[in-house]
């Protein structure tokens, strides 16, 4: 792309004291100054702890031929041509999304934000995309998936990768054949315009509860943020169960042409709803309400909150044109969601085991509920808190919630960063303590603590292994270290199974 082309498509004034690099062509872009490659174009970003414009002569020295910019500082001279931008993040997103030649307008894009829910609702629309003969590709907290869904992983370690990289994905799915993509849309990738590229064709919105306020600062701004989506999206799918912003997102889904749809899994009227709700061992069965009639559906997956994800997800693709008999018919055969609500195989008379990703005090509380349903025996719990500066506000509630909804509960590690992992297990035991529970114990080292509950678990109880799910890392200080945990969860069964039940010491 000409330099001209990419100064009108990011909305710039070109700085450029030699008069001759209008022509320049300029092939890719990057706000990271050692990913630049000849011929691209470097954004220079002001963060809250360094700005971008320190690192101009590093880019340079790379191959960028053009800096983007709010403003060169003046005491900097830049040695290429500046393009002199009011918000260079959003540029970077203008930028990527101009260069990869607007892959998402090739694509019916379902987008999904909220809470909780996000990543099983997008695959779950993945699936019914899939069966219902549409190529998809996904792009979610797992990675990302082309129509021959094999799951790769982004070169950026995201929960929705940078701008470029996410307009990189959707060009490879328009490549490969996709004709839609589900992108799982986060707070921080809305706030930070990651995907402001992208176009919606459907947004999902799932619900809103307190997380990622030392991000967002407070309840309301993280409410405007994810708001984002539901003001881009020509179609928004509206969960009315989710007091109060339901009634706040009403306006926002209709400003101008825009439309929505409404779903509830709790009973209220809706568009979509589900009625004669059954759960099973291994599956939930119940009625789908719909604007096309009632239909028999079954989901093979526990956790009745599931089927608020199945709703929502039958709904974003019944928008694009799909019966809804046709999505009902495909609904029965999806095949679960990696780290969520997973079961973990097991031989006989050992206790069952489940890995799932909740690890704020609501989704905590929904997956002990869910599980509790199915547990014959006991339920153990093994739960830790993410440190840094990752809302430490729910360490004391998670503890809390574990005790009183847990007849065991174990409190170990999640991603402590550079918090030192006494702190965070303190506060996890002061609210536990505070609900006048005395059933806890706090071991540090998490491979210790899943084979502490596992080992001393009966027959007939079951293990709820909760907050890592199918995350591949985990943050131990300034180390990141691999991680597995349903591998982590055999490892420890197959050692019960060696050392005989209860080896491990007395039952807690």
């Amino acid at each position: 792309m000409r330099l001209d082309d990419l100064a009108a498509a990011v909305g710039a004034e070109l700085v450029d004291p030699t008069g001759r690099a209008a022509a320049t062509e300029v092939t890719g872009v990057s706000h990271q100054a050692d990913w630049i490659r000849p011929g691209q174009a470097f954004v220079a970003v002001r963060g809250a702890r360094f700005d971008g414009h320190a690192f101009v002569s590093e880019a340079v020295e790379a191959g960028a031929v053009v800096v983007v910019g709010e403003g060169m500082p003046q005491d900097r001279a830049c040695p290429v041509p500046y393009l002199r931008v009011p918000d260079a993040r959003a540029a970077l997103a203008d930028a990527a999304t101009a260069l990869m030649g607007r892959p998402s307008d090739s694509l019916t894009v379902i987008g999904v934000t909220g809470t909780d829910g996000k990543t099983t609702t997008s695959c779950l629309a993945l699936h019914l995309l899939r069966a219902t003969g549409r190529p998809t590709g996904l792009l979610s907290t797992v990675g990302y998936e082309l129509p021959d869904g094999v799951l790769r992983q982004p070169p950026s370690h995201f929960t929705t990768p940078e701008a470029p990289q996410v307009q990189q994905i959707l060009r490879d799915m328009v490549s490969h054949r996709a004709t839609a993509a589900v992108v799982e849309s986060s707070s921080h990738a809305l706030a930070l315009d990651r995907v402001r590229g992208v176009s919606y064709d459907v947004g999902v919105w799932t619900n809103l509860t307190g997380e990622h306020l030392d991000f967002h600062g407070t309840m309301e701004q993280y409410f405007a943020d994810k708001a984002k989506l539901v003001a881009r999206a020509a179609t928004t799918v509206l969960n009315v169960d989710d007091a109060p912003w339901f009634d706040r997102l009403v306006p926002v889904a209709t400003t101008g042409e825009r439309t929505f749809t409404t779903y509830s899994a709790e009973g209220r009227e809706a568009d979509w709803r589900a009625q004669d709700v059954q759960e099973g061992p291994d599956a939930i069965t119940f009625t789908l309400v719909s604007p096309e009639g009632e239909l028999p559906a079954r989901l093979p997956m526990i956790g009745r909150f599931n089927v608020a994800n199945a709703l929502a997800a039958v709904a974003a693709v019944a928008a694009t044109g799909v019966p809804a008999a046709d999505l009902v018919g495909a609904l029965a055969g999806f095949g679960g969601v990696s780290g969520r609500m997973e079961m973990v195989e097991r031989g006989p008379g050992e206790p069952r085991v489940i890995v799932d990703f909740a690890h704020t005090p609501p989704s905590l509380e929904k997956a002990l509920e869910t599980v509790r349903v199915t547990t014959a025996g006991e339920l153990w719990v093994v739960i830790g808190s993410a440190g840094g500066p990752r809302d430490p506000s729910k360490r004391a509630p998670l503890g809390e919630v574990a005790t009183r909804m847990a007849d065991h509960a174990v409190f170990t590690e999640e991603d402590h960063r550079t918090t030192p992992l006494a702190d965070i297990l303190a506060e996890m035991e002061r609210g536990a303590t505070g609900a006048g529970r005395g059933n806890f114990v706090s071991v540090g080292d998490r491979t210790d603590a899943i084979r502490y509950a596992v080992h001393r678990a009966g027959p007939q109880d079951t293990v709820l292994l909760a907050g890592k799910g199918p995350e591949a890392t985990m943050e131990r200080g300034e180390e990141l270290v691999p991680w597995a945990e349903v591998e982590e969860a055999r490892a420890a069964l197959r050692l019960r199974g060696a050392d005989g039940p209860g080896a491990a010491g007395e039952r807690a």
